[in-house]
């Protein structure tokens, strides 16, 4: 879309929800969500505000319009989970694992994580962009699982190597096609299935589950989970284009790619940054994007409007309203690809070590374990966790809520005077800071 002021927000699900079957719980439902005993507080007046926390947005084709009867978690259930790893006085670090290495003899295979521009008139890699680093991440983990220690794992050593004999790759278009590579570490070797990318963006694909595996092989004793960042793209099943990370919560270990969050492909992977979050919930862009689907399905019909939307002016001080103004004051041909790539990266890693602690997907309102159904839902999703997975996440790290705010925003602060998501998770943060100290 072009240029847009986001003068009114919409604060409840689309009409697409309507026409999917998702059924929101009601506002009682929601904070007995909330609840360890499973109850609504008798206390009146502790909903939580909607132009704080809104609705999921549940646009055509966003996961809930997909799945719009996904189970509900509440923190009764969480805290009833069997299988949820508890945080204990011998495994309460979180392990940040950086990107493996590349060893000499498959030096191609570090070209696999370059994005190449899909013009049949321009084959060309994309622009050289510096890509998210390690203490980066590191730093936003401490924040986000805040009271809980978060360190880089440097030992042992992880370089991607061959598998086998690498003798009849010699040609590049041999070598794209290589079934395996391996994964070093240490010692050992763990074999990497591989392929190139469905839709060509990637000369190669390193296959998620084999990762995932790798990843267990690493935990240290101390360890309450582990991370491990790739920068290549990754592949789940033969039928899936690509995968932006997973997490086998049970056993501690979660994946992550910086690949496709990379913005030089934001134009050919149909991204929309100009709405990205928080201006994702700008009523005029969510009109726009139920015109465009029914368009698509069937003649026109009259422009939906979401049933709650607010306006810019009137709602000065919430959170939201702070967060889209934030947005909007640095001009996205300003932001720099660095810090961009870095917000979408850091992301998706809370997101993923969300399921290590136990976490579902979010179905109660707009939050960072929301499920997603591509790259365009993942940028219209907020940093922030809403007041049911907040309170899980405070409960499994026992840190002041406060506190733990005050942490997320002294990061931001280091990013939010070119970084539009920084920014705007900063002036949210200082908004919501201001409500729980009331």
């Amino acid at each position: 879309m072009a240029s847009c002021a986001h003068e009114h927000l919409a604060l409840e699900p689309s009409s697409q929800a309507q026409h999917a079957g998702y059924k929101r719980a009601t506002a009682q439902r929601r904070l007995a969500a909330a609840q360890p005993s499973g109850q609504a507080p008798k206390t009146s007046g502790l909903s939580p505000a909607a132009s704080t926390f809104p609705a999921p947005l549940v646009l055509p084709n966003d996961e809930l319009s997909w799945d719009p009867d996904y189970d509900t978690q509440s923190l009764k259930s969480w805290l009833q989970l069997s299988e949820r790893n508890k945080v204990t006085a011998g495994r309460r670090t979180i392990y940040v694992v950086p990107v493996p290495s590349v060893a000499a003899k498959v030096r191609y295979v570090q070209d696999w994580a370059s994005p190449k521009l899909p013009s049949p008139r321009d084959s060309k890699k994309a622009p050289e962009v510096a890509r998210p680093q390690p203490l980066d991440v590191r730093d936003y983990l401490a924040a986000f699982y805040h009271n809980l220690p978060v360190k880089l794992l440097s030992k042992p050593k992880l370089q991607f190597t061959s598998w086998g004999d690498e003798s009849g790759a010699r040609s590049s278009k041999k070598r794209s096609k290589q079934a395996y590579i391996a994964l070093s570490i240490g010692s050992e070797a763990v074999r990497i299935r591989t392929r190139p990318s469905k839709d060509g963006f990637f000369a190669g694909q390193l296959n998620l589950d084999d990762l995932l595996d790798a990843a267990i092989s690493l935990l240290p004793s101390d360890a309450y989970a582990v991370l491990l960042l790739v920068d290549h793209d990754l592949y789940e099943g033969e039928d899936d284009d690509f995968c932006c990370g997973r997490a086998y919560g049970g056993s501690r270990v979660a994946v992550i790619s910086s690949a496709r969050y990379n913005p030089a492909l934001d134009v050919t992977q149909e991204v929309e940054t100009e709405h990205a979050w928080p201006a994702s919930h700008c009523q005029k862009y969510v009109d726009a994007c139920l015109q465009e689907a029914s368009q698509d399905a069937a003649p026109p019909r009259k422009k939906p409007k979401a049933t709650v939307k607010s306006s810019l002016p009137q709602a000065a001080s919430s959170a939201l309203h702070a967060a889209v103004r934030a947005f909007s004051s640095i001009s996205a041909s300003l932001q720099p690809h660095s810090t961009l790539w870095l917000s979408r990266f850091c992301k998706t890693a809370s997101h993923e070590l969300g399921h290590c602690f136990g976490m579902d997907h979010c179905v109660y309102y707009a939050c960072t374990m929301q499920g997603t159904a591509g790259l365009s839902e993942d940028v219209r999703q907020p940093p922030y966790l809403c007041p049911v997975d907040l309170a899980k996440v405070l409960r499994a790290t026992e840190a002041d809520v406060k506190e733990r705010y005050e942490a997320l925003l002294s990061f931001c602060e280091r990013f939010e005077e070119k970084d539009r998501m920084f920014a705007a998770f900063a002036a949210w943060l200082r908004a919501r800071i201001v409500e729980v100290g009331a």
